[in-house]
C-alpha cells in the first residue's frame, strides 16, 4: 500500500478527535470487556453470572434468559459532524459525537431501553430511527426501528424512546434504517453478555470493519437512483474501527477538500500466552470482507447471535450486518506485533480495498509498524459465508416440516427511465413513511397495502420455507428482521425442488439472521413463522441494493397482532404525529425506497 512506503513508524498525524469525535473505537484507551455486567441497578452487584456457571449447550438460547428484572438505559443524541476518519474530511451523522457510535451492552435477559433524540434539524432536516440488528423483538415488533414499515421516522427536534429485551446474547450491532444514512456514520456495536461455549481470557470487545465513501451518504444514493447508472457504485477506502490511512496525493485535481495523510490506525493489544476474543462485525453498506491476522489461527466461536461448535481458520467472511466472534491464541513473543488485516473482496466495488490495523504484544513500541506478513489464503472470489458444513449450531435444534414453501427469485433491470432497480419476489419495493405496515396491519386496513410495498402475508403457517435463486451477478447478504433463518443449504446455481435438488440440512442447520447468496446461486431458508406476531423485513443489507428495492415486508400471525394483547403504544402514534406536523412543512426527499 501506497501509504506504508511513505511512514517508518504509525504516530497518526490526526488527533482521535479529529477522526472520529469522541470516539474512543480503535484506539489503546478502549476497555477490555467483562464475563458478565457486575452492576444489576439496584445498588448492589452480581457475584455470580445471572445465568449461573453453564456453558451455552445447557440452555436453549430462545427460551431461557434469565429473568433479571434488570434495564440497562442509554441516552443517544443524532447529530450531524465533521470528522475524517481516513485523513479525508466529510461531513457526517453522529450519536452522541462519536464515530462509530457508543456501546451498548447488556446481560442476558436484561432489558435495554434508548432514548433516541433527532438533532439533525441544520442544513436539510432528515428524519431517522434506529434497528437494534439481530434482536428478535417478541412482542415488541414496533421497536424493530424501521421506518414506513414498524414505525413512522422520529421527526427533527423529536425523540422516540426504544425499549425491548436481550433475548440473545453475543455480538450485534444498531444503525439507522431510514434511507441508507447508516453509511453517513450512523451505527455503532452492542454486546450482550451471556454463557460461553469456549474459555478465554481477554476479551477485545467489537472490531467494526466497513467501506467508506468520501461523498457523503445521501450524494451515493443520488447517484445510485440516477437514471443511467450501471449497478455499481465504488467506496474509497476500507476502515476498521473507524480507521485507516488515504493517499491524499489520489484525490481529484479539483477536490479541494481537506485531507491529511498518515491520519492514523486503529491498535489493539495482545497480552503473550493468553486466549483474546475478538468479535468482528461488518457494518459496512455493500463491500464483503475478510478478515485475518498474520500468523495467528482464529477459533470461530458464533455466527451473528449463534454460539458454533468451534472450528479453526486462518480467514472469516463476513457479509453486511453479519457478525463473528473468534477466539485468538497469543503465542507472539513480547515486544512483537503483526497486522490484522480485513480485505473488501474481488467480488465486491472497492478502490482501495484494504484496511489494515497493528496489533501490539505487550512491550512493543505503540508507534512501531509491525513487519508482519499475510497468510497464503486467495480469495476466491464468491463472496461466500464458510461452508455449511462447517458451522454447526452449539445447542442442537432440528427443523419441523414446512407449512408452506415460497419461492423469492432476486433480478435486476432497467425501467422505463432508465433507473437500476432491484425486484425480489417480482416485486422492486418502497415503503410509506407517513403510513408503517405494522400499524396498518394491526388496524386491519389491508386495502391500503399497494404492490410496491411487497407486503406478503404468510396468515397463521407455523413454519415458512424460502428458496432464494439469485439470477443476477451481484452476491447479496440477506438479512431477516425478528427471526432467526434456518440455512438449510446454500451453493451456485439455481435450487430446484423438482429433479434432484441438492440435500437439506434439516437436523442441525445453521441459524443467523443474516446469510449471502452468491452470484448466480441459491439459499433456502426457513423461519419459525408463529412464534413472533410482527411485520419483518426480509431484504438485502447492501445498503444500496434497499434503496434500489430489494426488500420485502414478511407478515406473521396478524391475527395475534389483531388481538387486544398487542395494543401499541401510545408513543408510537405519537411519533407518527409527530412526523405527519413535519412534512405537512417540509416535504421529505425521498428518492429511493426509504428503507
Amino acid at each position: 500500500m501506497g501509504f506504508l512506503e511513505k511512514c517508518s513508524v504509525l504516530m497518526g498525524e490526526l488527533s482521535s478527535s479529529a477522526q472520529n469525535g469522541k470516539s474512543i473505537w480503535g484506539t489503546l484507551l478502549a476497555p477490555t470487556f467483562p464475563l458478565w455486567m457486575m452492576s444489576h441497578g439496584g445498588g448492589g452487584g452480581y457475584k455470580n453470572s445471572p445465568w449461573g456457571n453453564q456453558l451455552a449447550k445447557s440452555y436453549n438460547p430462545y427460551t431461557d434468559a434469565p429473568h433479571t428484572i434488570v434495564t440497562r438505559r442509554y441516552d443517544f443524541n443524532i447529530s450531524r459532524g465533521v470528522i475524517a476518519p481516513d485523513g479525508y474530511e466529510k461531513k457526517v451523522i453522529l450519536v452522541n459525537g462519536q464515530y462509530p457510535g457508543p456501546l451498548i451492552e447488556a446481560n442476558w435477559g436484561d432489558f435495554i431501553e434508548v432514548k433516541v433524540t433527532n438533532s439533525i434539524e441544520d442544513e436539510s432536516p432528515e428524519g431517522t430511527a434506529m434497528h437494534w440488528h439481530g434482536f428478535l423483538q417478541t412482542g415488541t415488533p414496533w421497536m424493530d426501528g424501521v421506518p414506513g414499515v414498524t414505525q413512522c421516522p422520529i421527526a427533527p427536534g423529536k425523540n422516540f424512546t426504544y425499549r425491548f429485551r436481550a433475548e440473545l446474547h453475543g455480538t450485534s450491532w444498531y444503525h439507522s434504517h431510514y434511507s441508507a444514512q447508516y453509511a453517513g456514520g450512523l451505527y455503532g456495536p452492542i454486546v450482550v453478555y451471556g454463557p460461553r461455549n469456549v474459555e478465554y481470557d481477554v476479551d477485545l470487545g467489537p472490531i467494526m470493519v466497513n467501506d467508506w465513501w468520501h461523498d457523503d451518504y445521501y450524494s451515493v444514493v443520488k447517484e445510485v437512483m440516477a437514471p443511467g447508472f450501471a449497478g455499481k457504485t465504488f467506496s474509497d477506502n476500507n476502515l476498521i474501527n473507524g480507521k485507516m490511512n488515504f493517499d491524499c496525493s489520489t484525490k481529484a485535481v479539483d477536490d479541494k477538500t481537506p485531507c491529511t495523510n498518515n491520519a492514523g490506525l486503529s491498535k489493539f493489544k495482545f497480552q503473550p500466552g493468553k486466549s483474546h476474543r475478538l468479535r468482528f462485525i461488518n457494518t459496512g453498506a455493500e463491500g464483503t470482507q475478510r478478515i485475518s491476522i498474520d500468523g495467528h489461527n482464529m477459533t470461530v466461536i458464533a455466527n451473528d447471535f449463534v454460539s458454533i461448535e468451534p472450528y479453526d481458520t486462518q480467514v472469516v467472511t463476513l457479509g453486511i450486518g453479519q457478525r463473528v466472534d473468534v477466539v485468538v491464541h497469543a503465542h507472539g513473543k513480547p515486544g512483537s506485533s503483526v497486522w490484522l488485516r480485513a480485505n473488501l473482496t474481488s467480488c465486491s466495488t472497492a478502490t482501495q480495498p484494504l484496511a489494515l490495523a497493528a496489533i501490539y504484544y505487550e512491550g512493543t513500541d505503540e508507534n512501531s509498524m509491525p513487519m508482519s506478513t499475510a497468510w497464503n489464503v486467495p480469495d476466491p472470489g464468491t463472496c461466500a459465508n464458510d461452508d455449511l458444513a462447517l458451522t454447526k449450531p452449539y445447542y442442537p435444534m432440528a427443523v419441523p416440516k414446512p407449512s408452506y414453501t415460497h419461492h423469492m427469485d432476486i433480478t435486476n433491470f432497467q425501467n422505463a427511465s432508465d433507473h437500476f432497480l432491484w425486484k425480489f419476489g417480482g416485486v422492486t419495493a418502497a415503503v410509506n413513511y407517513n403510513n408503517p405496515t405494522l400499524l396498518r396491519t394491526r388496524d386491519m386496513l389491508y386495502g391500503q397495502f399497494q404492490p410496491e410495498s411487497n407486503v406478503i402475508n404468510y396468515g397463521t403457517n407455523s413454519s415458512v420455507r424460502i428458496i432464494i435463486n439469485n439470477r443476477g451477478a451481484s452476491p447479496h447478504p440477506i438479512h431477516a428482521h425478528g427471526l432467526h433463518m434456518y440455512v438449510l443449504a446454500a451453493g451456485s446455481g439455481n435450487y430446484s425442488e423438482t429433479g434432484s435438488p441438492a440435500a437439506l440440512d434439516t437436523q442441525n442447520p445453521m441459524r443467523r439472521d443474516v446469510q449471502m447468496v452468491t452470484a448466480g446461486g441459491h439459499i433456502v431458508v426457513q423461519f419459525d413463522a408463529d412464534k413472533n406476531p410482527g411485520v419483518w423485513p426480509l431484504h438485502c443489507h447492501v445498503a444500496w441494493h434497499s434503496s434500489a428495492g430489494f426488500f420485502s415486508q414478511m407478515v406473521f400471525r396478524p391475527d395475534l397482532l389483531q388481538a387486544r394483547a398487542f395494543a401499541v403504544p401510545s408513543e408510537v402514534r405519537q411519533t407518527c404525529r409527530d412526523w405527519a406536523a413535519f412534512t405537512n412543512q417540509v416535504v421529505p426527499d425521498q428518492i429511493d425506497s426509504g428503507l
